[in-house]
């Protein structure tokens, strides 16, 4: 899509829908029209303010763009806007208190959470404001609004897109990652991305044409069963269980088999390595703003305070132990499979922010650095999308890349998007 094509359409909905922080009136370009992609609130742009979800921005006028942004830049892509994140990247229902949060496309007359914490790019790409979006995750953070709007949301392992220019939450957990309406575009992304940086990237570019014609006939998954993933909505147990009878009759072999209990003591492993790390980066700036935050960010960041130098360096020993537990029991299959999230996306009226259901299976990607993808997988009875989720082994991008694009042929998706008659004369929800 060119700019001429999307912004009209961002112009029309997203006072309604609020998937923007800010739109480029002049689309940011290095030549060209097209395609267009969108921009968490987290990435720099150079001399845009980096909102971060926050009312007092993170970089008031960066001096470059992030890698990221530069590299879709330099391949001809077109930047159309900054998107809404959840504030300094820590949640995953979709929340702002401080700045607004975005919409749930997929219903027009409850206003819905679209998951977090790269919301607004989720958005973006589930009503055709972009081609593809960033947005980083650092415990679900792509996958969760990727399977909340019903689209593709694509998480690399460490080490293979650059994080320079990104701002940081948890450094040991934090990663870039893509999202689209299907995964052949979010591969050529990541594609364009990825590669080494002279920092942290070291891994050679993502080579999505190899991913995207790998065979997968015959290939090895496991299945995570009902008993390991309960409590579980019941339609997303419904559009879990046709998942893997499509995934058998596309040639897969799909084999029931709980993960190791380090996948499952990851979800509070990598909690806590979050608000010990975030602390350290983002104390001083709460306890000088907390004021003007969403008070339940504050709150948790506040619990990192209490978890000492001692605590954080044993909790990054416990790490490696559980890595290599998990790494060894998924040598034995090409991918490991599950719902992305228990549950669809929440009214607002409904989040409980003492809990993350959402990212409970999300997290361990992250903690165990694997690369994951979430491709949709259907709607719930009343409308609304459900994602299934793909983890490969360490390192296997194209794995999960290749697994995925061969779910989405059989998945009966084929690129559905919201209606947004329902959104054209409504004001944003204040959240």
């Amino acid at each position: 899509m060119t700019p001429s094509e999307v912004l009209p359409r961002i112009r029309r909905y997203d006072d309604a829908l609020r998937a923007f922080a800010r739109v480029f009136d002049t689309p940011l370009s290095a030549g060209g029209g097209g395609p267009t992609f969108a921009i968490k609130d987290l990435f720099d742009v150079a001399g845009v303010p980096t909102g971060g979800g926050a009312r007092t921005p993170l970089a008031p006028s960066p001096d470059h763009h992030a890698v990221a942004v530069q590299r879709l830049l330099d391949a001809g892509w077109t930047a159309v806007g900054k998107t809404q994140t959840v504030e300094l990247a820590y949640g995953g229902w979709g929340t702002n208190r401080a700045v607004g949060a975005p919409r749930n496309p997929w219903d027009a007359k409850v206003g819905r959470v679209a998951g977090g914490s790269s919301s607004g790019s989720a958005v973006a790409v589930a009503v055709g404001f972009c081609d593809a979006a960033l947005g980083s995750d650092t415990g679900g953070s792509v996958r969760i609004p990727a399977a909340t709007c019903g689209v593709v949301g694509l998480k690399p392992g460490r080490g293979l897109v650059s994080l320079l220019g990104v701002h940081p939450l948890s450094p040991s957990l934090d990663t870039v990652g893509v999202l689209a309406r299907d995964v052949a575009t979010a591969a050529h992304v990541l594609a364009i991305v990825s590669g080494p940086d002279g920092a942290a990237a070291t891994r050679d570019p993502f080579d999505a044409e190899a991913a995207l014609s790998r065979a997968t006939g015959g290939l090895r998954l496991a299945a995570m069963p009902r008993s390991a993933l309960d409590p579980l909505d019941p339609d997303v147990a419904r559009l879990y269980r046709e998942a893997l009878d499509r995934l058998g009759e596309a040639g897969f072999e799909v084999v029931e088999a709980p993960p190791p209990a380090a996948f499952d003591e990851s979800f509070t492993s990598n909690g806590l390595l979050m608000a010990g790390e975030g602390w350290r980066i983002w104390g001083a700036r709460i306890a000088a703003l907390a004021h003007e935050m969403d008070p339940w960010i504050v709150r948790r960041f506040e619990v990192g305070r209490e978890i000492n130098d001692e605590r954080l360096e044993r909790a990054h020993h416990e790490r490696e132990a559980s890595q290599a537990a998990v790494h060894r029991w998924m040598a034995g299959f090409d991918g490991l499979v599950s719902p992305t999230c228990p549950i669809p996306a929440a009214s607002f009226a409904d989040v409980d922010e003492t809990v993350s259901p959402l990212s409970r299976l999300t997290r361990a990607a992250n903690y165990l650095d694997l690369p994951g993808i979430s491709v949709p997988c259907g709607l719930t009875s009343p409308g609304l999308p459900v994602g299934l989720q793909i983890l490969g082994r360490p390192g296997d991008e194209a794995g999960v890349v290749a697994i995925g694009a061969a779910f989405e042929r059989v998945s009966r998706w084929n690129g559905r998007a919201p209606d947004l008659a329902g959104f054209a004369a409504q004001a944003p929800i204040p959240r």
